[in-house]
């Protein structure tokens, strides 16, 4: 299927589920609806009165905090992976916890340097990471999430990297959330956990706490995880006023064994280079209230205090191992650098905003006016160490560790926003938004020998939306929007932009030239309805965007060695299809997607691992190429099956191929990774009404696949697979799936 080559086709068949829709629509609603049927959204950063589904002109995805606690996974990105429509996951870093989401084909990755393209939410507090913009899934526990709303399209008034969707998520109380658990699993990698949550209130004070520790040595060699994580929150509900604070902590040890060359994949589990450490330690404070100044008015704010560390250390290829210095003509004969990075980072930042009920002109009408203000400082340093590599391709320290950079960087965000809702009659409703905003990026040399490094950035633009809906029963809605959002380069991303001294990830800082901004403009028409224990949605979207920045890998012996650049226009066009049905004791809930993300500017880049690299090693990007790692077709199934005290849950997850890093091109003779299906159980009995046994397996037919594709150069080749770069073989080099693994465990509960 393309989009390109066959859009009517893509027409007819949104069309042809809005007529199916229609006919659902007017059918007697005298069914009970739906378990998980959530009727307001947050269309806003701040918590507030939301906006009816009825009025929002895109298709959100809601989950409860329910299905997360039903279905178990190991972390919150794996429940990403096994649920919403349009999400893939990769596993290029080769932990479980610092997985890469892909929403649309937009990223919100853990990695300083990824392009990120999704902005992410806690109670209204955006916890993309001023430095590099990434998002930590492994800071907060999910015994702590009440709900997710995962909304798509370049929507405005979430701000800043909101060009492919925004996910907000929603945490517990004591209120909603009374009584406690403990809960103890543990199975397949070693892994062990211990959860605790206790919420309760008293008049008009409630307070909620949950912890969680976990630790596994991972199914791979040299990937341990260890992960403490924390949170609490003490609210205040009093007639027209509710307030609460929140802390959330965390302090995680990941290793991960990153890509694996397609020569090695006699032993999925051994590892290319080690070791590679990253440390995670988080201290944020945030406050939230509001206050009803009238029956239709009332007024919201939010403040945050965030801390936050990592200290990464990662083995790498020299990629100059054996060249000559044209000064002193010494030969350089160091194999491998341990590259360390420190990250130490202050973000605080404040949001208010008014929200309106009130009719216009004898109709229903919802005002929203709100401002925000996002300050962050991080100092970043890095140092490296020479090393060779032993016979299990662990590097073996040979020096001292040298500095390399030295930068503090601060980022400024204000914006201003608003949002109207109106409706028309009774059937038709009208949204208009925008919001203007105003990066600043200030990056100074603290070494005092690059100098160059230092520079002032600005970005600024207005970015407008504008949604209609129709709905002319009660159980069906139609929609058309359009809207626009940008975001700013990241101080990694506009340091390290030179094609002829490419960084590593985590990056290295150079004095290299500007990046532009990148602008997003999306278009989406859609569908959806609800009749009885039936429910349905319809989607096709475009997102063009104009001067995207892509990291471009330079392909050598150091895999994770690249610059960004702006690459032009690129475009990601697609289409959704979800259907769910209650039969009784089983549910079913099945998603699919078909992505089609290319590029509409040609541009050339240095890949000398793709088999078509010119003699330069260099490679044509034509406009149409395919961009890498986005898989176009991806379907997710879910069903569920109650009866009694006993219940049962399988997802099937299923994504067609994607390109491979550094084949921007499409022509590499390795093609691209191949397509995968995998499915999962889950299962729970309740042994009585405070005691529950359940159990998760993942990968149930042990299926052997990769998610992720890079190309690169193997400098271990040889029968011994020892370091030879004489006789390195360019291959592809590919992030793999876990194999199968089984847990159980035990929740006790109490009032």
């Amino acid at each position: 299927m393309d989009m390109r080559g066959h859009p009517k086709n893509c027409a007819w068949t949104l069309l042809g589920c809005m007529a199916t829709a229609t006919a659902w629509a007017q059918q007697p609603a005298d069914q009970p609806s739906v378990p998980l049927r959530v009727e307001i959204i947050g269309t806003t950063p701040l918590p507030g009165l939301g906006t009816p589904l009825r009025d929002v002109p895109a298709n959100v995805q809601v989950y409860s905090g329910r299905e997360l606690g039903k279905q178990r996974q190991g972390n919150l990105s794996e429940f990403l992976e096994n649920n919403p429509t349009s999400v893939t996951v990769n596993s290029a870093q080769g932990n479980p916890y610092q997985t890469d989401i892909s929403f649309r084909g937009f990223t919100a990755s853990p990695l300083v340097g990824v392009p990120q393209g999704l902005s992410v939410f806690q109670d209204g507090v955006r916890i993309n990471e001023p430095f590099g913009d990434v998002v930590n899934w492994d800071l907060l526990p999910q015994s702590a999430i009440a709900g997710l709303q995962l909304i798509p399209g370049s929507n405005p008034l979430f701000g800043l990297n909101t060009l492919g969707g925004a996910l907000s998520i929603y945490t517990k109380n004591g209120r909603a959330y009374p009584g406690g658990a403990v809960e103890l699993s543990g199975g397949s990698f070693g892994r062990r956990t211990l959860q605790f949550e206790q919420g309760g209130a008293s008049g008009p004070w409630d307070y909620f706490a949950t912890a969680n520790l976990s630790k596994e040595h991972g199914w791979a060699q040299h990937n341990p995880s260890r992960v403490e994580q924390f949170f609490g929150k003490v609210g205040y509900q009093e007639g027209r006023d509710q307030f609460d604070v929140s802390l959330t902590a965390a302090n995680n040890r990941l290793e991960g064994t990153q890509t694996l060359p397609k020569s090695f994949l006699d032993d999925r589990t051994q590892a290319y280079t080690y070791p590679d450490t990253n440390e995670n330690r988080l201290a944020m404070l945030s406050l939230k209230g509001s206050h009803s100044l009238s029956s239709d008015m009332m007024l919201g704010g939010n403040a945050y205090l965030r801390q936050y560390r990592n200290h990464n250390v990662s083995s790498n290829v020299n990629d100059d191992f054996g060249a000559i210095d044209p000064i002193t003509g010494a030969v350089d004969d160091v194999q491998a650098l341990n590259d360390r990075s420190d990250i130490d980072q202050t973000s605080y930042g404040a949001s208010v905003q008014l929200t309106v009920t009130a009719p216009l002109a004898g109709r229903r009408n919802q005002f929203v006016v709100g401002a925000s203000v996002d300050a962050g400082r991080a100092r970043f340093k890095q140092d490296s160490q020479p090393a060779d590599f032993d016979a299990s391709r662990g590097t073996v320290p040979t020096g001292d560790f040298e500095s390399e950079t030295d930068a503090d960087t601060r980022t400024g965000n204000a914006a201003v926003y608003a949002m109207n809702t109106f409706a028309i009659d009774d059937r038709w409703s009208v949204v208009a938004s925008g919001r203007f905003n105003d990066a600043r990026i200030k990056i100074r040399d603290e070494s005092g020998t690059n100098p160059a490094l230092d520079g002032d950035h600005q970005f600024r633009r207005f970015n407008p939306a504008l949604g209609v809906t129709f709905n002319p029963t009660a159980g069906f809605t139609a929609y058309g929007s359009y809207n626009e959002g940008m975001r700013a380069p990241t101080a990694a991303e506009l340091t390290c932009a030179d094609p002829a001294a490419p960084c590593k990830l985590p990056n290295a800082f150079l004095a290299d030239p500007p990046l532009q901004k990148v602008v997003a403009k999306t278009m989406e028409v859609g569908a959806r309805g609800r009749s009885g224990d039936t429910s349905w949605s319809a989607a096709v979207y475009r997102t063009g965007l104009s001067d995207d920045i892509q990291f471009v890998s330079s392909g050598g012996s150091a895999i994770n060695a690249g610059f960004f650049q702006n690459v032009g226009k690129t475009r990601r066009q697609g289409l959704e299809l979800t259907g769910a049905r209650q039969w009784d004791h089983l549910g079913v809930v099945a998603r699919y997607s078909f992505i089609d993300a290319t590029y509409l500017t040609g541009f050339v880049e240095n890949s000398p691992a793709n088999s078509s690299a010119d003699a330069n090693g260099d490679i044509v990007v034509a406009p149409g190429s395919r961009i890498p790692s986005i898989p176009r077709h991806s379907f997710r199934l879910r069903v569920d099956y109650e009866v009694g005290a006993l219940s049962f849950g399988a997802n099937v997850v299923a994504n067609s191929g994607s390109g491979l890093r550094g084949d921007e091109n499409n022509r590499d003779v390795n093609g691209p990774v191949a397509g995968y299906a995998v499915l999962n159980l889950d299962g729970r009995w309740r042994v009585s009404n405070k005691l529950e046994l359940f159990g998760r397996v993942d990968n149930v037919f042990n299926t052997k696949y990769a998610n992720f594709g890079v190309l690169g150069t193997n400098v271990f080749a040889n029968p011994n697979k020892t370091f030879d770069p004489a006789n390195g073989v360019p291959e592809p080099f590919y992030g793999l799936g876990a194999p199968r693994g089984a847990w159980i465990g035990l929740r006790y509960e109490w009032e």
